[in-house]
């Protein structure tokens, strides 16, 4: 007979644990929760403390049997779920759906290796209540917004929409900094750089950094002028420049910490082009187990976490890797000990390697291509983050020319310490790395200018958020836990609230109009200030310091007021929705107005309901006429507007129902391919551009391509790219070759 009954979550990591623990014991998995709160009805008895009423998920009956029988057999049960307030439920919830009435034991571990399966089976504890309770106060806020919210809604907007407490929280940061961007109002600014150089030196640049012995302020060109002016001048009179001060500093620049959850969904994002829910499932396999060797072990720790902590073990192990490989002079004299975060909660490690006896080469075989990246990347952040700064001699030259001061800076690597493994990427483009200036100059040399370059610029508004950017916004205000971040973004995407073109997120017409709704009606609620103290309520609530009743009353007070105002208001809500336009119903003269209905937006007739005329909307603007003909009756082709973006259709619609997708006049770049590039949609809204030979040609690019040569490769490769931080330029396709942009306009970059 088997010692215990193990039960973890999933399969894979019962397949991983079992062949840890041996035949003594039988390893099963719940499949994450067997109960939760019914689907149909609220399930929560308000009236009761919030009761929650919780029943057996559909298809875990025979499941839950399954587990009954093995318990009974083992005579032991052994709850080894994940180590956080999500696994403590889980294990409590298996605990009530089987009523087990012999010994029961919680064993934690952060990584699923021999050693730490082992250990935690030979420590057992009991399940944490006080985790319990957080994460029942978590479901029950979420089911009371979700259930009580989303009703309205549907009365109000459509049906199949969705309120979520922290989501739409989330949306209402997406919708005001599009409102920002829109507002947005750009300012003139200038710079006056020089090109300048020494008795016996190369030209190097420099910038003016003083005006009349303050910071300049060049708004136009006619002060920008007037600037130069006084350099030339300068120049050519006995004011010549000359050196007034040159500083030479060493600078150190120390690691990036280990992992964390939202860190590493950042980076993941950045350097790997991973969604934050393609990240998490990689990771969950990575921790789970790889079969190598013919064993299977988790080559990661536990990958939702908001600590830096490191066990000691693993440090030590670091600096034997760090010494081995890169030498002593790479290895500080000291551990590295990062410090916590005030929102952490430490409960268990930073993600890690589970071990350095695995090193990310010599496992390429056993891995796909995205666990291997994944697995590349949580390794050279935790080695790193153990090793000695970089070194960097910077040199800042200040010369006078007159009643101008300019500056000159250099910045050369003088030890690459943790650089030698990686670099923490960053959410915008990095600027022109600084070069070494002349080592020849001194103070008071005359300095000849070469030439003067003045340049105009444009303040930018903010950009829009990014994946990363975002999950760095959310953890910053502390909204939500890192582990739901990958979830929320996921919704906002599925429910339409949100277009993501080139990496950055938009809201939708649908979206901006939800958040607009759930803000006017409950602006308590929907609100960062008011999402990030219930998050540290929940958190009290976990160190029993809170009861989780309590959270629950003080939120529902308030909530429960505004949900009956916006019940009483919501016919007026409904019509601040309506848009009323400049045509009249050609039925029975009642102005037309723009609704929402379960289909999306669409044109009615203000007199409803007696008057019933409808239209879609794209009928109601004048169709834009492309000027191409349609091959089947020769009537003019518009472009119109449907599920899956812009099309080219016939005019002569209904007579008529040809339509094509719109051609961007360019041929396509395959090597022997006779067709063009078109403008197409992908499932979640984003436009992509594929050859009209489709599937014959398989040809896909997110940029826009251009019908130009490219200069470097001569290749017809060109295409438009939208940088992270919202810059245009022009590139090549195939060789990566960036081109200065010399079109005027708009019209001309695509002619």
């Amino acid at each position: 007979m088997p010692n215990a009954l193990v039960v973890v979550e999933s399969p894979a990591k019962a397949k991983t644990i079992n062949k840890i623990l041996g035949k003594d014991y039988v390893v099963m998995a719940s499949m994450g929760h067997v109960r939760d709160l019914p689907q149909k009805d609220l399930g929560i008895d308000i009236d009761s403390g919030f009761l929650p009423r919780y029943q057996t998920i559909r298809g875990r009956g025979k499941l839950l049997q399954k587990l009954r029988s093995a318990a009974k057999s083992a005579g032991k049960l052994i709850l080894a779920t994940d180590p956080d307030r999500e696994g403590e439920a889980i294990a409590w919830h298996v605990v009530q759906a089987l009523k087990h009435g012999g010994e029961i034991e919680r064993v934690m571990f952060n990584e699923i290796t021999e050693r730490a399966v082992n250990e935690a089976v030979a420590n057992p504890s009991k399940i944490d209540l006080r985790k319990v309770d957080a994460q029942q106060a978590r479901r029950v806020l979420d089911r009371l917004v979700g259930y009580k919210v989303s009703p309205l809604l549907w009365k109000t907007v459509h049906g199949g929409l969705s309120a979520g407490r922290v989501q739409s929280v989330a949306l209402r940061m997406i919708c005001e900094r599009e409102a920002e961007i829109q507002a947005f109002e750009p300012q003139e600014y200038w710079t006056v750089d020089a090109m300048v150089k020494g008795e016996e030196t190369d030209p190097f640049k420099s910038r003016l950094f003083a005006y009349k012995g303050e910071k300049p302020q060049i708004e136009n060109q006619e002060q920008a002028d007037e600037i130069v002016a006084q350099l030339q001048e300068a120049a050519d009179s006995e004011a010549a420049y000359f050196i007034k001060k040159i500083t030479k500093k060493e600078q150190r620049r120390n690691p990036a910490p280990p992992f964390i959850t939202s860190t590493l969904q950042q980076e993941a994002s950045r350097r790997l082009r991973f969604t934050a829910r393609k990240t998490m499932m990689v990771a969950q396999q990575l921790y789970e187990g790889i079969e190598i060797g013919g064993e299977t072990t988790g080559l990661i720790t536990y990958m939702r976490t908001d600590s830096t902590r490191l066990a000691d073990e693993a440090v030590a192990s670091a600096r034997t890797y760090i010494t081995n490989r890169f030498g002593k002079n790479h290895l500080p004299k000291n551990p590295r000990v990062y410090r916590k975060g005030k929102a952490s909660q430490d409960a268990h490690e930073a993600v890690r390697p589970t071990g350095i006896e695995h090193p990310p080469d010599s496992l390429k075989s056993y891995l796909t291509p995205d666990q291997a990246k994944l697995y590349k990347l949580v390794w050279d952040r935790f080695i790193a983050c153990q090793m000695a700064p970089a070194v960097y001699d910077r040199t800042t030259i200040d010369f006078g020319a007159g009643n101008c001061e300019l500056r000159a800076t250099g910045s050369v690597l003088k030890f690459p310490g943790f650089t030698a493994l990686y670099t923490e990427g960053t959410d915008d483009e990095q600027e022109e790395a600084e070069g070494l200036l002349p080592a020849t100059l001194t103070e008071g040399e005359r300095i000849t200018l070469v030439e003067l370059l003045p340049e105009q610029h444009f303040t930018k508004p903010p950009p829009r958020f990014s994946e990363p950017t975002l999950v760095k916004e959310l953890e910053s205000l502390e909204i939500g836990r890192p582990s739901t971040y990958a979830q929320i973004i996921s919704t906002l995407q599925d429910k339409d609230y949100v277009n993501r073109d080139q990496g950055r997120f938009s809201p939708t017409d649908l979206g901006k109009t939800v958040s607009s709704i759930l803000v006017k009606a409950f602006p308590d609620v929907f609100n960062v200030d008011f999402t990030a103290k219930m998050e540290g309520e929940l958190d009290q609530v976990e160190n029993g310091s809170y009861d989780w009743v309590k959270v629950v009353e003080d939120f529902y007070g308030p909530f429960s007021k505004d949900l009956d105002r916006a019940e009483s208001s919501r016919k007026e809500l409904k019509a601040s929705l309506q848009e009323v336009t400049d045509k009249a119903c050609e039925k029975c003269g009642e102005m037309m107005v723009i609704k929402w209905g379960r289909n999306g937006r669409f044109v009615a007739c203000s007199g409803f309901p007696e008057g019933r005329n409808t239209l879609p909307l794209e009928e109601q603007d004048t169709p834009e006429v492309t000027g191409e003909k349609c091959e089947k009756c020769d009537s003019d082709m518009i472009i119109r507007t449907g599920r899956s973006g812009r099309f080219l259709a016939c005019s002569a619609y209904p007579e008529c129902k040809n339509t094509r997708p719109i051609s961007l006049g360019v041929p396509c770049v395959r090597d022997g391919c006779e067709g063009h590039l078109v403008e197409r949609n992908s499932r979640r809204g984003k436009t992509f551009y594929g050859c009209s030979n489709y599937p014959q040609c398989e040809f896909v690019a997110w940029d826009r391509p251009l019908n130009k040569e490219c200069p470097m490769c001569e290749g017809p490769f060109l295409a438009e790219h939208t940088a992270r931080k919202g810059d245009d330029s022009v590139r090549c396709l195939k060789c990566k070759h960036k081109v200065e942009q010399e079109a005027s306009s708009e019209e001309e970059m695509h002619t």
